[in-house]
């Protein structure tokens, strides 16, 4: 198994710890009768850090099947090599310093942090599509 496949599978991980730790907060919110139950009563709305978490989540899902493909048409068209390990890294990193930063609030350093997950997932791509 090569390394840029290994690193979608820790991001699978990843993926799976922020719908636990998300709905870990929810529930602490809204009770496990709630949680357990058919939901059809109002909740009420999420408290900032749960909201931040949902959000985190939410930005999550949207990149990951764009980092998922790539990671595997690189993989399946030989196009592995430095730049898509680096990318892959660079996604996966960034994505597991965006949690903690979203949840926490902080506005310039999380956007920051974002857009190197997407220069990660850039650079998969320019390995898959350039000569």
């Amino acid at each position: 198994m090569t390394t840029e496949l290994m690193i979608l599978g820790w991001t699978l991980v990843l993926t799976l710890v922020q719908i636990m730790v998300t709905g870990a907060f929810r529930t602490k919110e809204t009770g496990t009768e709630y949680n357990m139950g058919p939901r059809d009563g109002g909740a009420p709305p999420p408290r900032p850090v749960t909201a931040r978490l949902q959000r985190a989540q939410a930005n999550l899902f949207e990149t990951l099947p764009l980092f998922a493909a790539a990671v595997l048409i690189a993989h399946v068209g030989g196009r592995e090599g430095d730049l898509t390990l680096w990318g892959a890294w660079a996604y996966l990193i960034a994505r597991v310093v965006y949690v903690p930063l979203y949840a926490a609030g902080i506005p310039v350093v999380r956007s920051i942090v974002w857009m190197v997950s997407l220069a990660g997932l850039g650079m998969i791509l320019a390995a898959i599509l350039l000569p």
